[in-house]
């Protein structure tokens, strides 16, 4: 798994964070091709301290030209967002350019109910917090992309045949 190191160290360190977006569909079921890791994150400044030091540690560097920790500024951040219309702030691992991780500016759902409602998903001995269904499709409904409303289909459907 690509990001298997990721996952490993976020539970180790006990950071708060969700799986979203291609990612979170395949760990529900939906498989759908996708390259990089979508995260929703605690923006709490302890835990976003622990999560950038552990995303250096493991070679990762923002895409834009900015550092790593001017993530943790809030005003930064909402000036990405307004000025440069920045909803995600990417990453890339320098050891492995392939991957890539986006991190919400500004968390599309309020983290602490997300976070109650989450789904942890086992993957070999790895316990993976990712977004329910429920908040998938309203993440995915909020798109402007054809993807976006290809994966609230496919959502709908998996969650039919959950109920039975």
């Amino acid at each position: 798994m690509y990001y298997e190191d990721i996952f490993y160290e976020f539970n180790k360190e006990r950071i708060r964070y969700l799986v979203c977006g291609g990612i979170a569909l395949n760990l529900h079921g939906i498989p759908r091709m996708t390259a990089d890791l979508d995260l929703m994150v605690d923006m709490e400044e302890k835990n976003l301290l622990k999560l950038l030091k552990i995303l250096k540690g493991l070679g990762y560097k923002p895409k834009a030209p900015v550092k790593i920790n001017d993530f943790l500024d809030i005003n930064r951040r909402k000036l990405w967002k307004k000025k440069k219309n920045m909803v995600m702030f990417t990453l890339y691992n320098i050891k492995k350019p392939y991957q890539e991780l986006d991190m919400f500016t500004e968390n599309p759902l309020n983290f602490d109910e997300a976070y109650k409602r989450r789904k942890v998903i086992r993957a070999a001995s790895l316990e993976i917090p990712t977004v329910c269904i429920e908040d998938l499709i309203e993440m995915k409904k909020r798109g402007r992309r054809k993807q976006d409303r290809t994966d609230v289909e496919s959502l709908r459907k998996l969650k039919k045949i959950l109920k039975g």
